[in-house]
C-alpha cells in the first residue's frame, strides 16, 4: 500500500466524503441538510461574528453564506439582528437551538461510528498530525 502524499491526500478526501454522506442522512431526518446544520452550530459557536467570519467557518463564499442564512432566516431557526455599524449578527432562534442540539446528537454518533476502530492512543496520534500539518499550511 502506497504512502504518497497523493494517496493519503485520497484517503483523507474519502473519510471526508464518507462523512459527509453519513452526516446528511442522519440529519435529513430531522429536515436540514449538513451544510445547514452546520451554519447552525458555527453561529452558536461564534455570537457576534460578522458574515464574512461565518462563511469562513462554514467554508462558503460570503455569497453563498449569505443566500444560506437568508434560507435559515425563512426556516426559522435563525434571527438577524443589528450590529455595530453596517453589520448584521445573527442568532439561533429557539426552533433552532433545538434542531443544532438533535442534530449535534446524530453527528456525534456518526462521529463515534467512524472512529470507533482506532483506540484513544491512535486518535491522539491522528489529532497530532493532522494538527501539524494545518498548521505548517501550504505556503499561501
Amino acid at each position: 500500500m502506497s504512502n504518497s502524499p497523493e494517496t493519503l491526500a485520497l484517503s483523507i478526501k474519502k473519510l471526508q466524503h464518507r462523512h459527509h454522506r453519513a452526516l446528511d442522512g442522519v440529519l435529513a431526518g430531522l429536515g436540514i441538510s449538513l451544510v445547514q446544520w452546520n451554519a447552525l452550530r458555527e453561529i452558536d459557536r461564534n455570537p457576534g461574528a460578522t458574515m464574512h467570519r461565518l462563511a469562513e467557518l462554514t467554508f462558503n463564499s460570503d455569497q453563498a453564506f449569505g443566500t444560506l442564512t437568508t434560507r435559515l432566516i425563512r426556516q426559522g431557526w435563525v434571527e438577524r439582528q443589528v450590529g455595530p455599524g453596517r453589520a448584521n449578527a445573527h442568532r439561533l432562534t429557539p426552533s433552532g437551538e433545538a434542531l443544532l442540539s438533535d442534530g449535534r446528537e446524530r453527528v456525534l454518533a456518526v462521529f463515534t461510528r467512524s472512529f470507533a476502530p482506532l483506540d484513544e492512543s491512535e486518535r491522539g496520534t491522528l489529532k497530532r498530525l493532522l494538527d501539524k500539518m494545518l498548521e505548517h499550511g501550504l505556503g499561501d
